[in-house]
């Protein structure tokens, strides 16, 4: 239900008149033409300015661009068997991956699966325990009273939690925190310490996302933008958010002249000084389109739905906008870009959603079809192409859809367009069903959600009746799905901090630790309302469809693309396991660069050809994928060990009674053994991985890894799993 929305640029643009054509002059005529033509070929000076700009960032493997494209909700699988999938309608960019590199389609998400969560742990290669945003777009933390207050997971890299309702939280830790407490590592530095500039088009956190703690953050309280924040909020927004280019040391695009700003990063390892960045559409716009107006690809100056020039806030970042930002910064001196394109299967802005095959969905997916091939179109122009460029394009997760069967029943989207007469997600008031099926009336607060996480207010502990009573009573909670006419329970897993921390969910922060975290049932979405059921309890709300957050294939499976100088050519690949911890590690290998800090994924190593790997990978390479695989299977938040363990957890929260709480007290010792023991054996894998991968403390490690290490580690790792099976299965018999 809740994507980065915010505002939504008018999409029609503005029209000429013919008539005005036909009487100006044949100069004029031209000049008009040209302007109105969409993806309009950069000039010569633009060109130059690109390869210039090259030539001082230094990249492996004979790369000299990386463009980073993630996703929000877009689906490589099919959602109706007989609708084709989101990326089988824009064949123009599957077509482009799959022909040029591998489309892999079994990568997956950490939990819980939302976009601020996943697109930072991709950008990272650290599950949301080492970068801060454990819980989605949004969070809560615990006041010293007890009491619980809202964040935004959506903050500039270095801001404090930002808390819309309080300028002065409580709070005062980092949004983005590393499991030392510390503001975590800044993924632009590796590129800029190598001399690239980096563009960011709304990508999350490494652009200003709110115009609250980010402006007096990056410009200051007093600054001008500061006063404008307070004259005209909406220009204000249009003007800062969004778009931000993070430059190498002494780069004059970002000098102050350009109105460039210090590149703050207090407490990045190894020192960040001397760098400047541009944050906003109103700096960086002139700069990357000096001739006029920034369009999109259609010829459209970029606006919001209000007409204000510049960013058009998150919804409106469909492809035709947010490619032609990537194409103007890879044209003007900003040889990698990170961007976000929103999702499609929304009637931005304001909904009501589409289904599958529904005529409204189907037009968006064309239209990022076309813009996806003027984009490839462009770039071919400028000579940027897979045998330069890097292009790495995945989404942060999957969407479960929530509606009744379409008419016809046939229907293919295409052909045949598609029709719901019930469709919306089903929202339930836990609050109420808490008092009225359970007699719960424990006050509380909740992060609304299909994964809802739990504050009890005066934040009792895990251990404690109050929390235990209330875990009971959720998990009993049951609902007539409206839809279906059928009772179900609503509860699929549940996970107290004990769990989290093996899922990779419990952060340096305690204040943003909940009491609990309920996966439901992915048909419906949990809020907090009042303590009884006058107002249905469970219904229907046809504004939004598509849940996320949960635990559910179509969820936690997603894709990833890779392309590019290094990339073997595998076409589609269904085998290899992978989540969104392995796209960092990857790339860095790619481009011969290195983060500061051990990640928690590692080099997909299949993927890419013996050239791009170093010589103690290639020499290793069986060994090193046998490790691989199995550090996936156990640290992965949905790989093996996550998922069973869930079910332990499940049966632990729901076990006991007021007068006797053994099961639970004897099966979270046991998930916190098997916690230890899994951190123990993941620290050993991903030493050798990133030994072998980028040298280190773990080379010599890695130089002396054998066949008999390698079994005597996958036998430590194959016990372990066999436990928590077995766990599992004496519970359910």
């Amino acid at each position: 239900m809740h994507h980065r929305t915010w505002s939504r640029r008018n999409p029609t643009g503005e029209r000429r008149s013919f008539l005005l054509l036909i009487e100006a002059s044949c100069l004029l005529l031209l000049l008009l033409v040209g302007l109105m033509l969409p993806a309009a070929r950069p000039s010569k000076a633009a060109t130059a300015v690109a390869n210039e700009g090259s030539t001082t960032c230094h990249l492996k493997n004979g790369i000299r661009h990386v463009i980073y494209i993630q996703f929000d909700n877009v689906h490589l699988m099919r959602d109706n068997p007989n609708v084709p999938s989101d990326l089988e309608q824009m064949p123009h960019l599957l077509n482009f991956i799959e022909s040029n590199g591998v489309m892999l389609s079994n990568n997956h998400t950490p939990l819980i699966a939302h976009t601020g969560t996943n697109i930072l742990t991709s950008l990272t290669g650290v599950y949301p325990d080492r970068h801060g945003v454990a819980i989605s777009n949004s969070y809560r933390y615990f006041n010293p009273d007890g009491s619980s207050s809202p964040a935004s997971a959506f903050a500039y890299w270095t801001d404090p939690v930002y808390d819309p309702s309080n300028p002065t939280p409580t709070d005062t830790t980092y949004n983005m925190l590393n499991e030392l407490g510390a503001n975590a590592p800044a993924p632009w530095v590796p590129y800029t310490r190598a001399g690239c500039n980096v563009g960011g088009v709304g990508a999350s956190n490494i652009v200003l996302e709110n115009i609250g703690t980010d402006i007096p953050t990056v410009f200051g309280v007093d600054s001008p933008e500061a006063r404008e924040v307070k004259a005209n909020p909406s220009q204000a927004y249009a003007d800062f958010v969004g778009i931000s280019i993070h430059c190498a040391r002494g780069d004059s695009l970002c000098s102050t002249e350009h109105n460039g700003r210090p590149d703050l990063l207090p407490d990045e390892p190894g020192g960040y000084q001397g760098y400047q960045a541009l944050f906003g559409h109103k700096y960086i716009a002139p700069q990357i389109s000096p001739d006029g107006p920034l369009t999109d690809l259609d010829g459209h100056i970029i606006q919001d739905s209000q007409g204000h020039i510049g960013f058009p806030g998150f919804d409106g970042m469909e492809a035709s906008v947010s490619l032609a930002y990537v194409a103007a910064m890879q044209e003007h001196g900003v040889p990698v870009t990170y961007a976000y394109i929103s999702d499609a299967h929304d009637n931005h802005p304001g909904g009501p959603a589409f289904g599958p095959g529904q005529a409204g969905y189907v037009a968006a997916l064309h239209a990022y079809d076309e813009a996806f091939a003027r984009f490839f179109q462009r770039l071919e122009r400028d000579g940027i192409t897979p045998a330069n460029t890097l292009f790495v394009i995945t989404a942060d997760e999957g969407d479960h859809f929530v509606g009744g069967p379409p008419t016809p029943t046939d229907c293919d989207g295409v052909n045949v367009p598609c029709n719901y007469s019930i469709i919306g997600e089903i929202n339930v008031n836990m609050t109420g069903l808490l008092a009225t099926q359970q007699g719960i009336t424990t006050p509380f607060q909740l992060h609304a959600d299909s994964a809802p996480a739990i504050y009890i207010t005066g934040n009792p502990g895990r251990t404690d009746p109050v929390t235990r009573a209330f875990e009971r009573a959720t998990g009993k909670l049951t609902a007539v799905n409206p839809i279906t006419g059928k009772s179900e329970s609503l509860t699929q897993y549940m996970a107290d901090p004990v769990e989290m921390k093996l899922l990779h969910m419990v952060t340096a922060d305690p204040a943003r630790t909940p009491t609990f975290v309920w996966f439901a049932n992915p048909d419906y979405y949990i809020y907090a309302g009042p303590a009884n059921c006058n107002a249905p309890c469970v219904q229907v709300v046809p504004t939004y469809a598509w849940n996320h957050g949960d635990i559910a294939p179509d969820i936690n499976r997603t894709w990833l693309g890779l392309v590019g100088p290094g990339v073997r050519h595998l076409g589609r690949n269904d085998s290899i396991w992978a989540d969104h911890t392995d796209i960092r590690p990857t790339m860095m290998e790619l481009l011969g660069l290195k983060d500061d800090y051990r990640h928690d994924g590692r080099v997909l190593i299949e993927v890419l050809d013996d050239s791009a790997l170093p010589s103690l990978v290639r020499r290793s390479r069986g060994l090193l994928l046998q490790l691989g695989q199995l550090l996936k299977r156990i640290n992965a938040p949905v790989g093996d060990l996550g998922l069973s363990t869930l079910r332990i957890s499940t049966l632990a929260l729901e076990s006991g009674s007021p007068e006797n709480d053994s099961t639970y007290t004897r099966m979270t010792s046991q998930l916190q053994l098997l916690t230890a023991q899994r951190n123990a054996l993941a620290d050993e894998l991903l030493t050798l991985l990133e030994g072998a991968e980028f040298g280190g403390g773990g080379q010599q490690a890695a130089a002396k890894l054998t066949p008999a290490r390698t079994a005597t580690l996958l036998t430590r790792g194959t016990n372990l799993l066999q436990r928590a099976h077995g766990l599992t299965a004496r519970r359910l018999r």
